[in-house]
Order: C-alpha cells, then sequence, then structure tokens
C-alpha cells in the first residue's frame, strides 16, 4: 500500500530512512529491514514445539487426520488421525482449530454438512507450488531476498536468494542456494515431472535469466507444496459464505484458522495471527476478535469499519483490537 511509480523512484534516491526509527510512514513494500530466524522459519516451529512440550502437551508428526466427529449432546469432539507408523488413533476435544484446507474439512465431517454446503466446499480450488533448490558457485551476487522473473523465455515466476534472509542458511561462503519457484496445479506436466527433469530445467533457466553459468551447480533438490494458494475465482466468496454459514450454527466450537483453513490468501504472519486471536476467543469463552477481520495489511478493526488513510500507509503492525475497541498503533520492541 502507497506504492507508486514515483514513491518508487523517490525512495531509490532518498531512501526512507527516520533517525527515531519510527516507520509510521514507510511504504510497506519498500521496507528496508525485518527480524528474520537466522536457520530459518522452521526454527519458530521448532521452539513453538519445544514449548508445547515443557507444558505437557503432545505433538503429534507426520499424522494425518481422518475425520472429525462431533457429538452435539456433549458439545465434543472426537478427532480421528492415523500416526506416522500407521496406527489409528482419536483425540476427544471441546473445541477442534483448523488450519486444514477448508475443502477437506467440510468434506471429512460427521455427521455431514447439508448438501449445499458440500457441493460449496468441492468447488474451492487450489494453485499448486514447487521449489528448485541449487546449490552453485556464487558468481552474481545480489542482495535481494527474491526477484520475480518477467522473462517469457522462461518458466520460473521468482527466485529466492536463501543466502540474503540469513547467511547461516548458506554455511558456505563460496557458495550460494537459489530457490526458483514454480507456479503449477497438481497434475499437470509441470507437477509430474521427475525431481531430475525440474532441476535439469531449473539449471537451465537459470544460465537463461544470467544469474549462473554452465557447471555451476552442484546440487539440487525439488519440494512440492499442495494448495499454496487458495484460488479467488467468482464463485469462491459466496462458497465461503455458504460454508461458514453451516459451520457456525451447527458446529460452534469448530475454529478455522490460516489461509488453507479459512480459504484466505495471506501471508504467514496473518495465519499466525487468525491462531492466537482464536485461542484468545476459546480461553475468554467469548468472541473478543472477529477473525475474518485479520486482513491482508495486519489491520484488526470491527466490521464495516474503515482504516484512516494515515494508517493504511504505515509500516507497523497495528495491536490487534478487541471488537468493542477501537485499533491503536503498536509501539516497535
Amino acid at each position: 500500500r502507497g506504492l507508486s511509480l514515483g514513491s518508487a523512484i523517490k525512495n531509490a534516491l532518498l531512501p526512507q530512512r527516520s533517525p527515531n526509527g519510527d516507520r509510521t510512514n514507510v511504504i510497506k513494500t519498500l521496507i528496508n529491514s525485518f527480524r528474520y530466524p537466522r536457520k530459518g522459519p522452521g526454527m519458530m516451529w521448532e521452539a513453538c514445539a519445544e514449548k508445547v512440550k515443557a507444558m505437557g502437551g503432545k505433538v503429534e508428526m507426520a499424522a494425518r487426520v481422518n475425520g472429525c466427529a462431533y457429538d452435539e449432546a456433549r458439545s465434543t469432539w472426537t478427532v480421528q488421525f492415523k500416526d506416522r507408523d500407521g496406527n489409528l488413533q482419536s483425540i476427544e476435544a471441546d473445541h477442534v482449530i483448523s488450519s486444514a484446507p477448508m475443502r477437506e474439512l467440510v468434506c471429512g465431517i460427521r455427521p455431514e454438512v447439508s448438501d449445499r454446503t458440500r457441493r460449496a466446499a468441492e468447488s474451492l480450488k487450489y494453485r499448486d507450488f514447487l521449489t528448485v533448490m541449487l546449490i552453485l558457485k556464487e558468481r552474481n551476487k545480489f542482495a535481494d531476498n527474491w526477484i520475480y522473473i518477467h522473462d517469457p523465455r522462461v518458466k520460473v515466476g521468482s527466485v529466492q536468494n536463501f543466502k540474503s534472509w540469513s547467511p547461516e542458511m548458506v554455511p558456505d561462503p563460496d557458495k550460494a542456494c537459489y530457490g526458483l519457484e514454480y507456479f503449477c496445479f497438481e497434475g499437470d506436466g509441470l507437477w509430474e515431472s521427475k525431481d531430475e527433469e525440474l532441476i535439469e530445467l531449473a539449471k537451465r533457466e537459470l544460465i537463461q535469466i544470467g544469474l549462473s553459468q554452465e557447471g555451476d551447480v552442484v546440487d539440487g533438490t525439488v519440494v512440492r507444496q499442495k494448495k499454496a494458494y487458495p484460488v479467488y475465482d467468482d464463485d469462491y466468496a459466496l462458497h465461503v459464505a455458504a460454508i461458514r454459514q453451516e459451520l457456525d450454527t451447527r458446529y460452534p466450537n469448530l475454529h478455522l484458522v490460516g489461509r488453507n483453513g479459512m480459504h484466505k490468501y495471506n501471508n504467514q504472519d496473518h495465519a499466525m495471527m487468525t491462531a492466537m486471536l482464536c485461542v484468545e476467543n476459546i480461553l475468554a469463552d467469548a468472541k473478543l476478535y472477529d477473525l475474518w477481520q485479520v486482513n491482508a495489511d495486519a489491520e484488526y478493526h470491527e466490521q464495516g469499519d474503515e482504516v484512516s488513510d494515515e494508517k493504511s500507509g504505515s509500516g507497523l503492525r497495528l495491536v490487534p483490537t478487541r471488537v468493542d475497541r477501537e485499533p491503536e498503533l503498536a509501539s516497535e520492541t
């Protein structure tokens, strides 16, 4: 927000700085610094898992949920899943917080949802994603964390530079690690290509866009991510509204969070915030926060309220606001 050609040129010639660290008027797209885990975002989830265990909780890794059964008389859920060894397990809970894809969750609820809601869930679509990571000799250093590619000769959509995120992610000072990102659909030609074919494609395209030379790449691997992007087609909002209406009415202690859980194209920090605010609601046994108002700019406000223009261009995160209070800016820590 707040980004235009004129502001981009101004920022290039006169970078935005503030002697007291106030970033209120910094255009979000042009923020020059941020915090990042030394060895990548996985460090956050490892630390989170350890804290859960330290408080007596249990984290089931490599488990697959088969379905969720709701007992209306007792207002409890039974969640069935297969553990990493293939054994069928179940957990009983008063509340279920789900970040699973909305389509799969809705179709796995028992008792079953109405035909109308099932059809709405089955109509939701997703865009998939794969990344080819290449380790190579570092010839062309660039400071960007990622760059978008608009060259019609290649299929790659963007290139991440992992060393620019954190030097500790590429411990060899003479090497670089680039992640070439490809947008696709599960089952299409790109998705079904063998890893070796994708690595060769990425190596060729990296040369074509001028970031490497023949023989530079020493290793590579492929990571596929299903349902990376919820598709916003003409009818998705109607489908989501129909699903929300029935879930809120028939299953009040089932809570949807995150990008896939809410079929909402938000960033990782927004997805995390929906889960955090959801827990606040459960602990208070009241709807203190409307999770669906955690929007793409991390602004939290009452339904129907407009965020003022002076705040809309802010680089600061807004304090998550209770539905009965006005938003205020958070101080930097």
